[in-house]
């Protein structure tokens, strides 16, 4: 999530916490756009040479949230707080496909259509590609 717009530049599932889909996630918004900084929690997957290493290539500074400090990283806290309430809770999906479809259609219109008080009532695209224009 780039934090300036609340956009959400990518992210992926997995029924586990192995280091690859993590990576896949960080590779889909890289090709997107090259943060300055990166934020996450100390997760192995997050700490591991595999990621770490991908973000230094491409010259990002990594900040890891204190142990145990979810406030940390309050805009993700907050948006997963956001897909559960408006997307997950909702529906009774039967299998990890239906909840994948279900995330991506979210994502749009999360992105694209719903409005953020904190961004004057606009989109998170609005906000982020408009940014992205001037730069």
């Amino acid at each position: 999530m780039d934090w300036y717009s609340r956009y959400v530049l990518s992210w992926e599932v997995s029924v586990s916490m192995e280091t690859s889909f993590c990576r896949s996630a960080l590779d889909w918004a890289l090709q997107q756009g090259q943060p300055e900084i990166f934020n996450t929690d100390q997760g192995a997957q997050f700490t591991s040479e595999m990621f770490t290493s991908r973000l230094e290539k491409h010259g990002v500074k990594i900040s890891m949230d204190g142990r145990g400090r979810a406030m940390d990283n309050i805009f993700i806290e907050r948006l997963w707080r956001s897909v559960k309430y408006e997307n997950i809770f909702l529906h009774d999906d039967a299998n990890a496909s239906e909840v994948i479809a279900g995330l991506k259609q979210y994502f749009r219109f999360y992105n694209h259509e719903r409005p953020h008080q904190s961004l004057g009532k606009k989109t998170p695209a609005s906000v982020y590609f408009a940014k992205h224009r001037a730069d």
